[in-house]
């Protein structure tokens, strides 16, 4: 590993195509037999740097259509957090279904399991019939994996019979120094940014572009008063800026003030801190309270001049779905994904089915969404909203974070990257965006 990081480091990329791939490498990963650890806690109670481990694993056998990637850095999504508590299932009941479907994806059934769905870095290796990439080719890649042998992808790739999520749904994801990756995942690495920096937006930006921007998802257009919950975390700080981007009119709903003071300078103006206004939507654990909603709704209209939302970007879940439903407008969307506080989302089907509403259901993107969102960070319009960087060995300490909620926008891993800063190619466009690509960070 360390003669293929100093031909990175030393822009020596066409050399990577000769140097040896290692036979083993350090991957952040679960134990299968530690599956029932922390049977009997509440989820909160669940300390993900009891379950992750930094281990050293073999490199997996390259198959047609796949690639090896020497990874640079990565990042922390919830279904990271997710697959250390062993919530909702344990992943190893994806990993054994996967490894049934074919003498390709068996390899991918194993008692343990590398995490984690995003990645900057190079390319090491490509299998047969990849003609796209070659070693050397500095990347990002999306986390869809998809089989495409029968109908159903075909025109959203979402669709497909065989859909799953890498590093989640598969072995061999990005918090490690390889990874094994779909050709087809691979995008081209923003050239302004860094490595921890290009790898951080990927699974959230894109899940954000499918679930407001795609005609899959909500559709936004010009005008649009969208509601965003969460609206400086990893998903909401990219939807707050495809508003922004979009012609939108974002409303964005944050836990803080210091959470307002970020969305306001991503260009906010409407902002609700749920914390200020003590928002109890819930009387007790089975009860909401109606009245809670109709206060929300009625401080959205105070901020938008009357308006109520024309599309609200859920992902909290239970706790706030009954209210999202209830102040969308008539004809409006309410598009879901994620359900950080809760799966079984309650709410009064009146103010659905009367007002002719639409729940929308939204699942990270396809190839051409994932790429659009990639390409419009490519193009400094969108920008990363990472907040900090932890080493490959903290990653459990970062996992921890983001399952507590004690982070901002994203929270990235160096993996073979020896420090932050390094890994940009187009300084002059990067001091263009600097204060931007800035904005989260330290908070």
């Amino acid at each position: 590993m360390q003669k293929i990081l100093d031909a990175i480091q030393a822009d020596e990329l066409d050399a990577i195509g000769s140097l040896p791939v290692p036979e083993s490498y350090r991957g952040v990963t679960v134990h299968a037999d530690e599956a029932g650890m922390f049977e009997g806690l509440a989820s909160r109670d669940k300390d993900p740097r009891k379950s992750l481990h930094l281990d050293e694993v073999p490199v997996p056998e390259l198959g047609p259509g796949e690639a090896l990637v020497a990874v640079m850095a990565s990042a922390i999504n919830y279904n990271t957090v997710w697959t250390s508590i062993f919530e909702p299932v344990s992943t190893f009941k994806f990993l054994e279904r996967y490894g049934k479907m074919s003498p390709l994806s068996k390899k991918h059934d194993l008692p343990y399991h590398v995490v984690g769905s995003d990645l900057s870095g190079v390319v090491l290796r490509t299998g047969p019939g990849v003609h796209a990439w070659k070693p050397g080719d500095e990347v990002v890649a999306h986390c869809l994996n998809v089989e495409l042998e029968g109908p159903d992808g075909h025109n959203d790739t979402m669709m497909d019979s065989e859909q799953r999520i890498w590093g989640f749904e598969t072995n061999f994801g990005g918090l490690a120094e390889v990874a094994l990756v779909k050709s087809n995942q691979l995008m081209p690495k923003p050239k302004h940014l860094t490595w921890e920096e290009a790898a951080s937006p990927g699974l959230v930006n894109s899940t954000a572009y499918r679930q407001l921007v795609s005609s899959n998802g909500a559709g936004m257009k010009q005008g649009d008063v969208v509601l965003i919950w969460g609206a400086s975390g990893g998903l909401g700080s990219y939807a707050t800026q495809f508003a922004l981007n979009g012609g939108a009119i974002p409303v964005c709903v944050v836990s803080s003030q210091e959470k307002a003071d970020i969305v306001r300078k991503m260009g906010a103006e409407l902002i609700i801190d749920r914390s200020a206004e003590d928002y109890k939507f819930w009387k007790d654990e089975n009860t909401q309270d109606p009245k809670e909603w109709q206060r929300f709704g009625k401080k959205i209209r105070e901020l938008t001049g009357g308006e109520d939302p024309d599309i609200v970007f859920e992902h909290p879940g239970r706790e706030t779905f009954g209210a999202s439903v209830y102040v969308t407008r008539k004809g409006g969307t309410i598009v879901t994904c994620a359900s950080t506080s809760g799966y079984m989302h309650q709410f009064d089907n009146r103010y659905l089915w009367m007002s002719l509403k639409r729940i929308v259901g939204s699942h990270f993107a396809n190839y051409r969404e994932s790429w659009e969102a990639n390409r419009l960070i490519a193009k400094g319009l969108i920008h990363p909203t990472l907040s900090k960087t932890y080493a490959l060995a903290d990653t459990g300490q970062a996992a921890l974070d983001v399952h507590r909620n004690a982070h901002q926008g994203k929270v990235g891993v160096l993996c073979l990257a020896p420090e932050e800063g390094l890994g940009v190619r187009d300084h002059e466009m990067r001091a263009k965006h600097l204060d931007a690509i800035n904005r989260f960070r330290g908070v």
